[in-house]
């Protein structure tokens, strides 16, 4: 027993020691890197503060520097009062040079400031591009229009035999739709205005295709070139006109509003659809034409003001009322 309390008491004493390594240098990778980022912030500033102290004509001329290095130059003395930015310079004795001499203004040549002409020449060119982009648009309106009109007539068996009758096409004033006669099949009876029955259902599916359209509408009565042999003073003139009113009216019974009818016009045998045979009953027809905008408006870029001394495209087309226009 006291053995075992002696062997107790004279245990060894265990010392554990823990070796700490340190890491090794980082390095100052991060001190170069703060510092380019201090320096662009630093570069950034001073930039926004050049900008907004620099008047328009410095912002000018700047830009036609870094365009032509050569003209115009940035300061023509060792002072810095002259040229593009017309600073002052510090004197010898530290004072600015503003308090010995009043700073020289920077003289600015007409080729270097951008002038009415030049904004004209700009606006000009924006209005170009935007009646070009205008212009693609309606022709691909008036394409869908044409494909939808003539997928009508093809599907409609009582329409599928007038496919003859019926012509569109595309014209510098728009979408031009033309219905003709044909030999042996008139669409209106010989000297009268009194359209027949089935003349008057192919005038309402053109109705509804173009309704949706909106571009205005310009109707004209064709005649061949025989002479038309009526009580007093009726004749060719009169007959065109009257039926390019009959279809005007078709057109609104379908749906047409009427303020979308630009005129009316009755060409007699002035506009040959064959002009090489004036007899030609394929001359005889009524032309529907959906106008460009730009024909009607009476100004381009739409809603863009141009200059008003500039000259401005003559107005082709009045409205009207429904009454009769001769040319």
């Amino acid at each position: 027993m006291a053995q075992k309390q002696a062997d107790k008491k004279i245990q060894p004493i265990i010392i554990k020691r823990v070796k700490k390594v340190s890491g090794g240098h980082h390095g100052g990778a991060w001190k170069v890197a703060y510092a380019d980022f201090v320096t662009a912030m630093m570069a950034l500033f001073l930039l926004l503060w050049l900008i907004n102290v620099t008047t328009d004509e410095q912002k000018a001329d700047l830009a036609a520097f870094f365009i032509d290095p050569s003209h115009p130059k940035v300061s023509k003395v060792e002072s810095g009062a002259d040229g593009v930015m017309g600073g002052t310079s510090q004197s010898k004795i530290g004072a600015m040079s503003e308090m010995l001499q009043p700073p020289i203004t920077p003289q600015l040549s007409r080729q270097d400031t951008p002038n009415d002409a030049k904004k004209e020449d700009l606006k000009h060119v924006f209005e170009n591009q935007f009646d070009r982009l205008k212009k693609e648009q309606e022709d691909q309106d008036f394409m869908k229009a044409s494909e939808k009109l003539q997928q009508a007539i093809r599907t409609d068996p009582e329409l599928k035999e007038l496919a003859k009758n019926l012509m569109v096409d595309m014209t510098s004033e728009g979408l031009r739709i033309q219905i003709l006669d044909q030999q042996g099949k008139p669409m209106f009876p010989s000297g009268s205005a009194q359209m027949f029955q089935k003349t008057q259902k192919l005038m309402s599916h053109v109705a509804k295709i173009i309704r949706s359209m909106p571009n205005a509408i310009s109707i004209r009565g064709h005649t061949d070139g025989k002479p038309f042999r009526g009580n007093g003073d009726y004749s060719n003139w009169e007959l065109s006109a009257d039926r390019a009113n009959a279809s005007r009216r078709v057109l609104i019974a379908n749906g047409i509003p009427s303020s979308k009818i630009s005129n009316v016009v009755g060409k007699s045998d002035t506009d040959h659809f064959n002009k090489d045979n004036p007899l030609d009953s394929k001359n005889r027809r009524i032309s529907i034409i959906l106008l460009r905008d730009s024909l009607t408006t009476g100004s381009s870029a739409g809603g863009v003001h141009t200059n008003d001394n500039a000259p401005k495209k003559p107005r082709k087309y009045k409205k009207s009322r429904g009454t009769v226009q001769f040319p």
